[in-house]
């Protein structure tokens, strides 16, 4: 499987994902899910485990990106933090930091509150 591919597949769920930024996350999960399967179908017989933890990894940063747009001001971000289960402290710390959507949906404090079984919950396929 060439590296090709695999960022074909990219931009075209970043086609999906950037339609998305106004929608639920459940309605994004529900349009990429027919390419996610049909691509893991077309490549499962391909020993190539490596790539698809990366690419799963990569998805969820993604979707976690657009959940932290969509919050926008930093007293939601905190709520939604603290709903999903993180210290009062440490999310308004997070939710106030200055940094960008991406750092922030890689950092430490949405991995935590954005577990993979949180999106394993909206349908997300692994």
């Amino acid at each position: 499987m060439t590296q090709s591919l695999v960022n074909r597949l990219k931009a075209n769920l970043r086609q999906l994902f950037r339609r998305g930024r106004g929608r639920s996350l459940k309605k994004v999960i529900e349009e990429s899910t027919p390419r996610l399967r049909g691509w893991i179908a077309y490549f499962r017989l391909a020993e190539a485990k490596g790539i698809f933890e990366e690419l799963d990894g990569w998805i969820r940063r993604k979707l976690r990106c657009i959940l932290w747009r969509q919050w926008k001001r930093p007293f939601i971000r905190a709520r939604n933090l603290m709903k999903l289960g993180l210290p009062e402290r440490r999310a308004w710390k997070s939710a106030q930091n200055v940094r960008g959507p991406w750092y922030n949906s890689g950092a430490s404090h949405m991995k935590h509150a954005l577990r993979k079984s949180f999106f394993d919950n909206l349908g997300l396929v692994s």
